[in-house]
């Protein structure tokens, strides 16, 4: 099975520098030990955010991403609350 790549986007860069350091080494644990492995392990998104997945990080903070299967890349959108904060 392919190892999917990972890239962030503007936002889910910021989202990343604005986490404690403890769900940073989380956040990393999870795209390199789930998604880039099993990257259909989150849960699709309906509405404004078809397409997307979603995995979570913590009660209230999610991981938001899209995959492109042809080119074996995942794209990090967001990585922090989706709860107006």
């Amino acid at each position: 099975m392919t190892r999917y790549e990972i890239r962030f986007s503007k936002e889910a860069k910021k989202d990343v520098k604005r986490l404690s350091p403890k769900l940073r080494a989380k956040l990393k644990t999870i795209l390199l030990e789930v998604i880039t492995e099993d990257p259909f392990a989150g849960k699709k998104l309906l509405g404004d955010l078809a397409g997307n997945y979603s995995y979570r990080l913590t009660y209230k903070d999610r991981i938001v991403y899209s995959i492109d299967e042809a080119a074996g890349i995942v794209y990090v959108k967001r990585a922090r609350t989706h709860y107006g904060e």
